[in-house]
């Protein structure tokens, strides 16, 4: 999705450029992919074609052609909407989703943002009253970039899409990079680059005449009502999963699910095979690693249902995927389960075009561990100076040199809880790069240019103006608007698309959402015990060996690839002369995490997401890079 709002008539000044741009998200495909396009439209758009295949090219008009949309999604709630138009006059050419958007607008404006549901970022425009409307679903499951500059806006569902108008400045946007380094991915409504934003999840832009509008539409309500009865919210919970889970069943195309192992994902294939005439189709990957693999659980919940089960061991050839994974990610992400879900997503395609997953479980029935953490540590008061910088200093030399999964590191942990406030807490767990950290590895003009911006505050504003009671639910928020969107999110949109793969998420259903979010959080944790509501209503449909087994999360044996695998590559790439020139780094520090790593200490996260920044700055901030080979469009200019 792509294109120009300028202040002439024409919503697309420059058709060309459009065409340039959306010829970038065609690369996000494997050849042979079906995509929704018109080629002779001024707007651009190419979508995966998943509903109404046949008729469902866009952009989409009303009867005049007065309000004209792109769409970028799924909205699963589009048969009632259609009926409900219909018989309100209105007339519809297609059977399908992206239409029911310009005769919404027209009955309700942009309040039919309301009225939707699915996943979904799209553009509106108004010719009769020279207006673009941007919207981005609830929860962030689509991507929206935006750009403006008083007489125009260009936005695109991908970053490299608006890099191809040579007007457009490639420049490292120094605050991004900063909360990158921290986060391991860019928040919004940062974009790395200077000058380009993301719309945040829930919001609005509205662009009319020069003048750019945005506003939030829809927020979690964490304040919570009385006692519940808990077998009847065991059974709404089941009920609203079900619902949640058929309306994603919709697709002309062949549609399977992710099988991780875990409670969500599984509990999502049972939901599935419950309410399907044919066999599921359930996919898995494995590692030879026994820490990071869930296959034996995985095959529990296949077998219990029957599904047609695929496994796939990973081997990764590090030195092939990476570089991939770098032309698809439009921005610096290290998030390294990004391997997996990459794997999985290339072993579903090959098989189905719509993959289910079990996302969103976590962040609203309090599925991770870090949860039950905080739980703990609200009883740990706040230490004063003196002891604060002592039990931090403990804390992260405890942290450095334990496993990450060990009791150990559970204990640094809670050394370096106890030297902050409650309130910056959380955002010091989630954490890659502390502040200290990055003052050691910024040259000395980055240093001063960042020395008054704090990327804690990020989190520790959205944990202040939680409307929840507890602190523990004010954690749950701000996962919701951070780390879902920002990290979760992107990965399975970005790793799901490149191979042509339409990924769902029942759990981040909005009502299924809400919900949830408005129980007592007893209900989902207590103590040290995590997703308690979730595990006891989806019991009947599950193995119990499943619902008692520890949380493994999806991670990768990333310490160890830094020694052996990668030790070559990270090491060229963050000290050649290449790196060094751009005087971002101090070399002497990135010198030091390799030499300590390779020691002994585990300095993973910290190199993968310098890695991963070089290598996203290599593919596509430096002329003559992938993003415009891969496009065969020219270098922009400087």
């Amino acid at each position: 999705m792509c294109g120009i709002a300028g202040m002439a008539s024409t919503l697309t000044p420059d058709p060309d450029l459009v065409r340039r741009m959306c010829e970038v998200i065609v690369h996000r495909g494997p050849d042979g992919a079906g995509y929704h396009d018109d080629p002779h439209a001024s707007l651009g758009m190419r979508r995966l074609a998943i509903i109404d295949v046949a008729t469902g090219d866009q952009p989409v008009r009303n009867e005049d052609g007065t309000v004209v949309a792109v769409f970028n999604g799924e909205i699963y709630n589009y048969p009632e909407l259609r009926r409900d138009l219909v018989a309100r006059g209105h007339r519809l050419r297609g059977q399908g989703d992206s239409e029911t958007l310009v005769h919404l607008y027209e009955e309700h404006g942009a309040d039919l943002v309301h009225r939707l549901r699915g996943m979904f970022a799209f553009a509106i425009w108004d010719r009769a009253r020279q207006r673009l409307l941007l919207a981005r679903d609830r929860v962030g499951k689509k991507p929206l970039y935006w750009r403006a500059d008083g007489t125009s806006i260009h936005f695109a569902s991908e970053l490299k899409s608006l890099a191809q108008d040579p007007r457009m400045a490639r420049g490292i946007d120094p605050v991004a990079l900063h909360h990158y380094l921290t986060y391991q991915y860019v928040p919004a409504p940062w974009s790395i680059y200077a000058g380009v934003q993301k719309l945040p999840p829930g919001h609005l832009l509205v662009w009319e005449r020069g003048r750019v509008t945005v506003s939030r539409y829809w927020s979690l309500d964490r304040t919570g009502g009385g006692p519940v009865d808990e077998r009847e919210a065991e059974e709404q919970l089941r009920e609203l999963l079900l619902e949640a889970t058929r309306i994603r069943l919709v697709s002309e195309r062949p549609i399977g699910a992710f099988l991780s192992g875990g409670v969500d994902s599984s509990a999502v294939v049972a939901a599935m095979a419950m309410q399907s005439s044919g066999r599921v189709k359930t996919f898995c990957i494995g590692f030879d690693d026994s820490r990071y693999d869930e296959r034996d659980m995985a095959r529990l919940v296949a077998d219990r249902y029957g599904t047609d089960h695929h496994e796939l061991v990973v081997s990764a050839d590090l030195l092939d995927i990476l570089p991939r994974l770098a032309w698809h990610f439009d921005e610096p992400f290290a998030d390294s389960s990004a391997i997996p879900t990459f794997y999985v997503a290339q072993l579903s395609r090959r098989h189905v075009t719509v993959a289910l997953n079990g996302d969103g479980g976590d962040e609203s029935f309090g599925g991770y561990q870090r949860y039950a953490l905080m739980n703990q540590a609200r009883r740990i008061p706040a230490l004063p100076g003196p002891l604060a910088a002592v039990s931090s200093r403990v804390g992260d030399l405890i942290t450095r040199r334990s496993h990450s999964r060990s009791r150990l590191r559970r204990l640094g942990r809670l050394m370096r809880f106890a030297a902050e406030r409650p309130s910056r807490r959380y955002a010091g767990l989630m954490s890659c790069f502390t502040p200290k950290q990055k003052a050691e590895l910024y040259g000395d003009a980055l240093r001063d240019r960042l020395a008054e911006t704090d990327s804690h505050l990020l989190l520790e504003a959205i944990y202040r103006d939680s409307p929840a009671g507890t602190d523990l639910g004010r954690v749950l928020d701000v996962d919701v608007q951070s780390y879902l969107p920002g990290d979760l999110l992107v990965k399975v949109d970005i790793t799901s698309m490149a191979n042509s793969l339409e990924a769902r998420s029942p759990f981040l259903d909005h009502r299924l959402m809400e919900w949830a979010a408005a129980l007592p959080l007893g209900l989902h944790i207590r103590g040290g015990r995590t997703k308690l509501l979730l595990k006891r209503a989806v019991a009947p449909w599950l193995p119990p060996e499943l619902l008692n087994c520890p949380k493994r999360g999806f991670g990768v044996p990333l310490a160890a690839w830094l020694r052996r695998e990668l030790r070559d590559l990270s090491h060229d790439m963050l000290t050649d002369d290449t790196a060094r020139g751009r005087g971002l780094f101090r070399p002497e520090t990135v010198r030091s995490l390799l030499r300590r790593h390779a020691a002994g200490e585990d300095h993973s996260t910290h190199l993968w997401t310098l890695l991963q920044f070089e290598l996203w700055h290599r593919t596509h901030a430096e002329a003559g890079g992938l993003v415009t080979a891969e496009a065969g469009c020219p270098p922009p200019g400087p």
